[in-house]
């Protein structure tokens, strides 16, 4: 399901690498072919589950749960797009609610909620309260995974990341705007509008100047690590009958990561 996304939304924000090899739009021979591809991907998904899980009893738990998501992530792709057009900036678009509903439907379900709740049906835990239960911490681990990616993508190391970030050249609705927004005088915000979502390298770099001097790196530390509490916090709240150390798992695999 990652693959099928990660090929379409590659050509959707036309971006140049991922994970350090270039994206597989840009590879020779392929170009706009890779959007068959991508449906190929996801076709693949169902014939997998047929083949390996029907005649389960949680084969249509899982059909309904990869639906369900497929569904909620295309909606987050959508208002993504809708929010960031690379033809306009608007930066009255980047709201922190908008941003969060963003990212939640985006990124948090596919990524966090479905791979445990897929486990869960499998082994037999299909209660509604359970499903709820790690849904509320899953969710809010996305959101913490997908601030970081935009930290990442304007500060991160390509050689690490495997990946040239490109979210300021394209008008992403990112944590990194939408914080910078929240600090900024209204000198700086003409700045920001002058050089945000623009191709040109100079005018990124007065962006990413301007996230700079507004201290966004130290400001991310801090969130990094209140986020890291609130997510643990959560995971003792919620994990009652859920083994507790599989949340602490995740939580401890992307804390701190650097790609």
């Amino acid at each position: 399901l990652q693959a099928f996304f990660l090929v379409a939304d590659d050509i959707m924000d036309s971006s140049l690498t991922r994970r350090g090899h270039p994206c597989w739009y840009k590879k020779e021979g392929i170009g706009l072919d890779a959007v068959n591809d991508s449906f190929l991907i996801e076709a693949s998904i169902y014939r997998l589950l047929k083949r390996y899980c029907r005649g389960q009893p949680f084969y249509l738990n899982l059909l309904e749960l990869f639906l369900q998501t497929s569904y909620q992530t295309e909606l987050g792709q959508a208002l993504d797009l809708m929010t960031a057009p690379q033809t306009e900036v608007d930066l009255n678009r980047f709201t922190e609610q908008r941003y969060k509903t963003i990212v939640k439907y985006k990124t948090a379900f596919y990524s966090f909620y479905l791979p445990v709740a897929a486990a869960m049906y499998m082994a037999g835990i299909d209660g509604e309260e359970d499903h709820a239960h790690a849904k509320a911490i899953l969710l809010e681990m996305g959101e913490f995974f997908q601030i970081q990616d935009d930290f990442l993508d304007c500060f991160g190391d390509p050689n690490v990341t495997g990946k040239i970030g490109t979210d300021i050249q394209d008008n992403k609705c990112s944590w990194l705007v939408v914080e910078c927004l929240k600090r900024a005088s209204p000198e700086q915000r003409r700045l920001l509008e002058e050089n945000y979502g623009q191709k040109d390298l100079e005018k990124v770099a007065h962006v990413k100047q301007l996230y700079e001097d507004l201290g966004l790196p130290a400001i991310y530390q801090e969130y990094e690590e209140s986020s890291y509490q609130r997510l643990s916090a959560l995971i003792s709240q919620h994990a009652v009958r859920l083994p507790a150390q599989i949340f602490f798992g995740l939580a401890q695999k992307i804390y701190k990561r650097e790609k």
